[in-house]
């Protein structure tokens, strides 16, 4: 039993280091979601459940584990005279480099910045690559419902996805329903019938009542371009709210330097924007 705990620890130990790099390096599960997004055959939910359940099979083994070798993992807390001595050496040292970790990530510390730093980089990449979905969940919407809020005219999206060779039911079907079903990803079957937009939405956006999906990855110069807000107003509202913040910096990067919430820099801008109008 001994063997198999070791072999079965490493086994499951390699699977979730594989699992961890994948779900680091897929973009975010909005964009999983409506672009489709497969790697080596599984998708995100699939990645996701396999990381968990092996997750959960290693803190098992590690247990058991720990019970098997007992008395190596005692040896390494014992001094010269035989005593067990739990703050060693040995042991203050890891105890450090795990609080280090544990810690430096919450205050946003090297190296640990710069390891989030670039999974967040990895995941702007992949949500240009593969497409922002107009709102969250939007393949779930029925192609009705998914036309009523982005103002296309259904019938003239039915004829647009019919021409284009896509089977379809009725407006009834979702979008998920309908990529399945033809082999084709929500964002393909939406730039098939964007064309029949109605055009009222080629206005400047209104400024949501929620941030809208990706919200925390752009950056405050261009959430100002999209919404038409003053650019020089709003840097000086986070200055006089105690955030530092850059023209260039994301919204996520502000709440992660500053210790704040995203929220409360999204209800900022939300204030500003209504009182442009």
């Amino acid at each position: 039993m001994r063997k198999i705990t070791s072999l079965t620890l490493v086994i499951s130990g390699l699977i979730e280091l594989v699992t961890s790099v994948v779900l680091y390096l897929i973009p975010a599960g909005r964009v999983a979601y409506w672009s489709e997004y497969h790697l080596l055959g599984l998708n995100k939910n699939q990645w996701a459940d396999i990381h968990i359940t092996v997750g959960t099979l290693l803190l098992v083994i590690a247990t058991l584990h720990i019970y098997y070798n007992w008395s190596s993992i005692t040896a390494y807390l014992k001094n010269k005279a035989k005593k067990i001595t739990v703050f060693n050496k040995s042991f203050n040292i890891a105890l450090i480099i795990t609080l280090y970790v544990t810690g430096g990530t919450l205050y946003n510390l090297p190296p640990m910045n710069y390891v989030l730093q670039f999974g967040d980089y990895l995941t702007e990449l992949g949500n240009k690559k593969y497409g922002e979905p107009p709102y969250g969940h939007a393949e779930l919407s029925s192609l009705k419902m998914f036309c009523t809020k982005m103002n296309i005219d259904v019938g003239r999206a039915v004829e647009l996805l019919k021409a284009a060779g896509i089977k379809i039911t009725g407006p009834e079907e979702t979008i998920a329903e309908l990529a399945h079903k033809n082999g084709k990803t929500p964002q393909q079957l939406y730039d098939i019938f964007k064309p029949a937009s109605t055009g009222m939405a080629t206005e400047k956006p209104i400024f949501p009542d929620s941030p809208a999906p990706g919200f925390g990855q752009k950056s405050i110069k261009e959430i100002c371009q999209v919404y038409d807000l003053p650019l020089v107003e709003v840097m000086a509202a986070l200055k006089k709210a105690g955030l530092n913040a850059k023209e260039e910096d994301t919204v996520k990067e502000i709440g992660a330097k500053n210790q704040s919430n995203p929220m409360a820099i999204f209800e900022i801008l939300q204030k500003i924007a209504h009182g442009a109008k």
